[in-house]
């Protein structure tokens, strides 16, 4: 099956918008046209101005001729003016559909899509490669339209006047076209694919760089204890000195070229006249050199729109990396959870080109209101397991339940409403406190809001704000803490009342104060939920009632805190290094 030209799928997302593009071409191929007319009368004036010589009062037309030149070369302007307005509304309606149709077609991917793509990276697709259209239609086809129309009128202008200057004009034209198109060919379309890829590169490590620069002042560290960000530069800096060097030559070659036209001409005039030189001659070359330079201008928009469609190109198949991606399948038939239990049977997961499962053969069995604390070392499979509850991914293999219902039965939003996840790293928007909780509930009141605040241990923070619940936060230096942001996060939780809650890590980055307040706001919430836990901090687990410990991706061992630090397991051993590191102190001796 062929597959849809770049440009014809622009003019799908441009919908209705499309019949503005099409116009928007051929009021530039007519303002070329025009653009060409003033010429005509510029050659009238010079011919006038030689047929009289010496007697220039005998002119009779010059006023008019000259009147003319600038009439026509005003209604080009115009013409052309009229040209990119309405390239410009359908090159907005394009990118507006497009960023659209991305950011509804996201919403449908599963949730841990995020997580392994980067919202960095999907920033920068979504916005920087629809923005590359714009460029495209509002400019460079209009642009493309007008160069493609000029050569015709030139065509005929060149060959009306002297058809033997007219070819030798075409002849440095023609060896320029044929450089410019080895320079936009297939070659360049891969190279142009390279170039984003290294400066996407670059500028993902970029923002690593800069989440880290506190630790690299910190320690006195230079960029390059940050070894992939120097690799990204420097990969990008030997591409570029490459890719520069290899066009060096042809550049040079295509900007003599289309820059020498009258040299061409001159020194044909000077082998055509040896025998010696007629009015009419001197007129005709006199405009050749006068017109000639409308093919240097002509090839350089060609050029420049070749480049900007392989700029283009490369937008839409980054476009297309995230449209081709597949939403989790929704059922026709949907099923409602009984109870909050939560069932895992043979579950196993493995993320896409990972080289092993992240999860293997795992079975368990939460009842309806149990408190499940799942610990183990880092990157154990503790968050994936919490993950696929959720419905973040789709097991590879094994079924989970949510009230003896499969996740994948049911649907979308009540799932949604049946399962709350407090991140350990919880983020607010850019709008008040109160917009902020709503989110949960957009139909909740705001004595709702406020009784979960209430609840969520956020009364000292409302107090010291401005605006109380109507603060913006992010506005006007009005920022919260981690453990502020955390409580803020817990209230939303609060106001959405699901019956099953997971917790990563969620008092990670809280200090001791904000911690507590944390666990208060988690003992009210947690009343009649059932709660699966994750934690590094063993402190905050001992009360569950039950500990699940996870190791590559297995369940190694299940019980109370009592029976597991008894035992001899992982468990027990996590406790005494835990216990051993809670007691360390820094030693001052006495010098």
């Amino acid at each position: 099956m062929k597959k849809e030209s770049n440009l014809k799928r622009l003019l799908e997302y441009a919908g209705g918008y499309r019949y503005l593009a099409i116009a928007s071409w051929i009021l530039s191929a007519l303002s070329a046209l025009v653009a060409l007319l003033p010429f005509v009368y510029i050659w009238k004036v010079i011919k006038e101005v030689l047929d009289v010589a010496p007697d220039y009062g005998d002119v009779q037309n010059l006023s008019h001729n000259g009147w003319m030149a600038v009439v026509f070369a005003v209604a080009a302007i115009l013409i052309y003016i009229a040209a990119l307005m309405c390239s410009h509304l359908a090159a907005f309606r394009v990118q507006a559909n497009m960023r659209r149709s991305a950011m509804h077609h996201i919403v449908t991917l599963p949730m841990g899509f995020m997580d392994s793509i980067g919202s960095g990276k999907v920033r920068k697709i979504v916005y920087e490669s629809s923005a590359a259209t714009e460029t495209y239609l509002a400019h460079q086809l209009p642009d493309k339209a007008n160069a493609l129309a000029t050569p015709v009128g030139l065509f005929v202008l060149l060959l009306v006047f002297d058809w033997r200057l007219g070819l030798l004009s075409l002849l440095p034209v023609a060896a320029a076209f044929i450089i410019m198109s080895v320079m936009t060919g297939k070659k360049m379309q891969k190279k142009m694919e390279e170039y984003n890829n290294a400066l996407g590169q670059m500028a993902g490590e970029a923002v690593e760089y800069i989440r880290g620069i506190s630790v690299v002042k910190t320690f006195g560290q230079s960029v390059f204890s940050f070894r992939r960000f120097k690799e990204s530069i420097d990969n990008y800096e030997k591409w570029v000195i490459a890719y520069t060097k290899d066009l060096r030559l042809p550049m040079m070659c295509y900007t003599t070229l289309v820059n020498g036209i009258f040299a061409v001409l001159i020194a044909a005039a000077l082998v055509m006249t040896s025998g010696g030189v007629t009015n009419e001659f001197l007129l005709n070359l006199m405009y050749y050199i006068i017109i000639t330079p409308i093919i240097t201008l002509t090839l350089t928009k060609i050029m420049y729109a070749s480049e900007n469609k392989l700029i283009v190109a490369d937008a839409m198949s980054r476009i297309d990396s995230i449209l081709e991606m597949e939403p989790l399948p929704e059922t026709n038939h949907p099923q409602h959870p009984k109870d909050n239990s939560v069932e895992l049977s043979g579950v196993s997961f493995r993320y896409k080109d990972a080289r092993r499962n992240a999860l293997e053969n795992i079975s368990l069995a939460i009842r309806p209101g149990e408190h499940v604390a799942f610990v183990g070392p880092s990157g154990g499979g503790k968050t994936t397991l919490a993950s696929i509850v959720a419905r973040f991914w789709d097991v590879s293999s094994g079924s989970v339940k949510i009230g003896g219902v499969n996740v994948k039965e049911i649907a979308k939003e009540e799932l949604m409403d049946t399962v709350s996840f407090v991140f350990q790293d919880s983020k607010l928007l850019k709008t008040t406190i109160l917009e902020n909780v709503r989110m949960a509930k957009p139909d909740a009141s705001r004595e709702e809001i406020l009784k979960a605040l209430h609840d969520a241990q956020c009364d000292d923070i409302l107090e010291k704000l401005p605006e109380g619940v109507d603060t913006v936060v992010g506005a006007k230096g009005v920022y919260l803490s981690g453990g502020e942001q955390q409580r803020i996060s817990i209230a939303r939780v609060m106001l959405k009342n699901a019956t099953v809650l997971i917790l990563d890590e969620a008092t990670a980055f809280a200090d001791p104060d904000n911690e507590a307040k944390v666990q208060a706001a988690f003992s009210v919430l947690a009343k009649g939920k059932t709660v699966l836990m994750i934690a590094h901090r063993l402190s905050t687990v001992t009360g569950a009632d039950r500990i699940v410990v996870i190791r590559d991706g297995k369940i190694e061992d299940t019980g109370t805190h009592g029976q597991l630090k008894d035992k001899d397991g992982l468990y027990a051993e996590m406790w005494r290094q835990y216990n051993k590191a809670a007691k360390w102190k820094v030693g001052v001796s006495n010098v």
